[in-house]
């Protein structure tokens, strides 16, 4: 099999595995415990956390440990919201499901959500966040790059408005994190969402950073672990391999871009010289390394993804979390497609283990698919294929 669909979810590394075994066999306690079976899962969540805490330049403390991205993300935004006294939020029409859905359900309560729109590439201009922002908002949560297309959102300056404006400003970081350097101090930002599973670490784990001085309401309230603000017994096992996902990045993040970079710039490369009517989708520029997303006029994306796999290519048309419950990408909508091009859609997203005959072998795949499946598509004469 060629797994080309790291962005929905990555191979555990086996660093990680070994890092975590001990804490099945041997240090089983529950770190709330003051023995020194408890006493040494909590040292290895500390060590965890600052290993975390180091990835994006955050302090140790600032570091909330969470299930993964989805809880992040509603953290960050019910604890904001349920403590603050203004009741807008400014966010952007193509986030996730778990930002966007949140939202939708605190508007239902009666908070104004203003949801900014996109260009072509699906970038969000700042001067369009400026309009909306009103002495009752609360929040501003946009991403760091999108999950489909992969553009790279203008963070910085995003941080820089909401700062000057003294508003909370929380971004996704799913996507980003790994394959694209994050200062949270550098880019002023304040809260932060990390999950485990897309850098090669188990799933079931992540981080929500909280910079100093930003209080937030929790969501679960019992025995007072994470300092209260997310009681329950830790997952000490994922906690540790979660961390040590965050030191194997650290350690050589350059490598890892430069590994993607090449062979994300030779996938588009070939596709889109050797395969014609394809367009590249997202930023041509601003876009973490690893994502490509492309359209392949005249063909479903679906159909394209049934070929790949029967040829023993794993790709997505999109976020994983979507695929269930079948619905066009609100991505390129809001970017500006049209039905045809939404559905001939096609994600292919590289990681650390993928290898240069890999891209070359599902390029070969592609353009055999694609030439078999518009010889019968309604759209052959209007392209001519």
């Amino acid at each position: 099999m060629i797994y080309l669909d790291n962005a929905a979810s990555t191979p555990v590394h086996e660093k990680v595995i070994e890092e975590m075994l001990p804490y099945f066999r041997e240090q089983y306690g529950n770190p709330s415990s003051i023995h020194r079976h408890g006493r040494l899962a909590n040292t290895a969540i500390q060590n965890a956390r600052k290993r975390i805490a180091a990835l994006v330049n955050a302090d140790i403390n600032e570091i909330l440990i969470t299930s993964g991205g989805t809880e992040s993300n509603n953290t960050a935004i019910y604890g904001i919201s349920s403590q603050s006294k203004g009741k807008h939020i400014i966010t952007s029409s193509i986030e996730h499901d778990a930002i966007l859905e949140p939202c939708k359900h605190l508007e239902k309560e009666g908070y104004r959500i203003s949801f900014l729109p996109v260009d072509q590439y699906g970038f969000v201009n700042p001067e369009d966040l400026k309009k909306e922002i009103s002495d009752d908002t609360c929040l501003i949560t946009i991403m760091y790059a999108n999950n489909e297309v992969g553009t790279i959102q203008p963070i910085k300056e995003i941080a820089k408005i909401a700062r000057e404006k003294n508003i909370i400003f929380h971004t996704d970081a799913v996507q980003a994190v790994g394959k694209t350097p994050i200062d949270v101090k550098e880019f002023g930002i304040d809260l932060l969402s990390i999950s485990s599973h897309k850098i090669n670490g188990p799933k079931g784990v992540g981080a929500l950073y909280i910079k100093n001085g930003v209080k937030i309401s929790p969501l679960m309230l019992g025995g007072g672990q994470e300092r209260g603000l997310r009681s329950g017994t830790e997952n000490v096992a994922s906690i540790v391999g979660f961390g040590m996902a965050c030191k194997l990045i650290k350690d050589d993040v350059n490598e890892k871009m430069a590994h993607f970079k090449k062979l994300s710039t030779r996938l588009i490369s070939r596709v889109l010289s050797e395969i014609p009517s394809t367009t590249l989708n997202g930023h041509p520029d601003m876009r973490i390394p690893n994502n490509t997303h492309f359209t392949f006029l005249g063909v479903s994306g679906e159909d394209l993804i049934i070929k790949l796999d029967e040829n023993k290519i794993s790709a997505s048309t999109g976020s994983a979390c979507s695929v269930k419950i079948q619905k066009a990408s609100h991505v390129l909508k809001a970017m500006g497609f049209s039905h045809e091009q939404v559905t001939g859609s096609l994600r292919l997203t590289v990681g650390i283990t993928n290898t240069e005959q890999e891209i070359d072998e599902t390029v070969d795949v592609l353009k055999k698919v694609v030439k078999e499946l518009r010889a019968v598509s309604p759209y052959k004469s209007k392209y001519n294929f």
